[in-house]
């Protein structure tokens, strides 16, 4: 007999996980909505040449990609994130009005390693921007992210680089152009193994002791972030100085950048980065399991250009929220997940509740109902083990009366109300 298994890396998400998987989404949509962009929607398979364009995502992440073949020996593969089918979608349809302002939830696909809210199979939500060059719409993605984690409730530290300051430093370090791609790499893991490992990396690669003790110096420079710049900015010349400037007029940009750190260590290991890098990390006490960052994206000015072709330039910016990652980390922090939607369950005793369910639905409160026949205690057992916050209780005396008997099953609270009292009563509980 076969064994069933999920394929690895890849969840089921069933009641109180599917409810606040969906609730995490519609909090996303309407913040993305709040700024003005618009969905679109990318099939999950590309064809493998666009994926593995020069242009792309770079050598790495092919690494992880899954390929197959159709049945017209076509080389197609599972999209590794929602920019690239962006910019082919932009790049084939050229008569879309600029800036094209664009928000896309889907699932995408690594064959890489596993570990705390890292899956073969998760979903990215991204909110980008194409066709502005001004570093206003970069610090609009900061301050996007700030509104998602503040309605979230999660403590989050916003870091900012820029690949312009990053390339200064590396030429400043003395490392050499044909280098500098495969140095940024290494500093990308800067975070996940530490700096011996990185400086380690970097001598196996061939980079002189000198030049990794002056890098490191650069990039682990320490301060508050207009001290980090100016001490940077002193030092920088041409590309680096030109991002200096242009991180310094983001920050000024952000209404309140309290939580957002300039730090010239971030890397961003997609190849497709021309400017600004954000990454986004939890702040939380009780969940420093997770290192991974919740939130990362940048300005990718030349991918569409390169991709259409024809000389047209088309400015990009964007920022990718990791859903599964975001949802882990809500799961922990959350005590007794709802398991149902439903805001009140309906419990007959020995009558026909059809009508008074009809009419809680009616007012668009989520109802479920006994259609089993049970007694109170195992109805109520049931509604309480599901995280259903209240139940009404219809026996012979409510349903002549027109009215119900509202069990709060937090508090125990009962009170006797009609329909309609008890729609209005129910109404701004029905999230909770």
């Amino acid at each position: 007999m076969t064994k069933l298994e999920r394929a690895r890396g890849t969840r089921d998400f069933a009641a109180g996980e599917a409810l606040l998987r969906q609730q995490t989404v519609n909090t996303l949509r309407n913040v993305f909505e709040l700024y003005g962009y618009n969905p679109l929607e990318t099939p999950v398979l590309e064809r493998f040449d666009t994926l593995a364009s020069k242009y792309a995502g770079g050598a790495e992440i092919l690494k992880e990609t899954f390929t197959l073949k159709d049945q017209g020996d076509r080389e197609l593969a599972l999209r590794y994130d929602l920019t690239v089918p962006m910019c082919r979608f932009i790049a084939t349809n050229p008569n879309l009005k600029i800036p094209f302002k664009r928000y896309q939830i889907g699932s995408v696909f690594r064959d890489g390693p596993l570990k705390i809210g890292r899956y073969r199979e998760f979903a990215q939500c991204d909110v980008d921007i194409v066709g502005v060059t001004s570093m206003a719409a970069d610090a609009e993605m900061i301050e996007i992210a700030q509104e998602v984690f503040r309605r979230l409730r999660l403590n989050a530290i916003l870091k900012v680089n820029s690949r312009k300051i990053l390339n200064g430093i590396i030429a400043l370090a003395g490392i050499t152009p044909d280098k500098a791609e495969k140095t940024i790499l290494t500093l990308d893991k800067l975070e996940k193994t530490g700096r011996q490992a990185v400086e380690k990396e970097l001598a196996e690669s061939g980079t002189p002791a000198a030049a990794i003790k002056k890098l490191m110096a650069l990039v682990t420079v320490d301060g508050t972030n207009n001290e980090k710049l100016a001490r940077l900015g002193k030092e920088l010349k041409d590309e680096g100085k030109e991002g200096i400037a242009e991180i310094s007029e983001m920050l000024g940009n952000i209404q309140n950048a309290k939580n957002v750190e300039f730090d010239p260590s971030l890397a961003r290991g997609l190849a497709y980065y021309t400017g600004t890098v954000f990454e986004a990390f939890l702040n939380e006490q009780n969940l420093t399991e997770i290192k991974s960052a919740i939130a990362a994206g940048g300005r990718y000015d030349k991918m569409i250009g390169n991709f259409v072709g024809n000389g047209r330039n088309y400015p990009a910016v964007g920022i990718s929220f990791g859903l599964d990652i975001i949802q882990d980390a809500l799961g922990m922090l959350k005590t007794g997940p709802k398991k149902s939607a439903a805001s009140v369950y309906v419990i007959p005793v020995k009558v026909n509740a059809k009508k008074a369910v009809s009419e809680l639905r009616k007012a668009g409160i989520n109802t479920d109902v006994d259609m089993n026949d049970r007694d109170i205690r195992k109805n109520l057992e049931y509604a309480s083990s599901m995280g259903i916050s209240f139940v009404a209780i219809i026996g012979e005396r409510e349903l002549s009366d027109n009215k119900i008997t509202l069990r709060d099953l937090r508090s125990g609270e009962e009170r006797l109300l009609s329909i309609e009292e008890a729609i209005a009563f129910l109404k701004p509980t029905q999230a909770s």
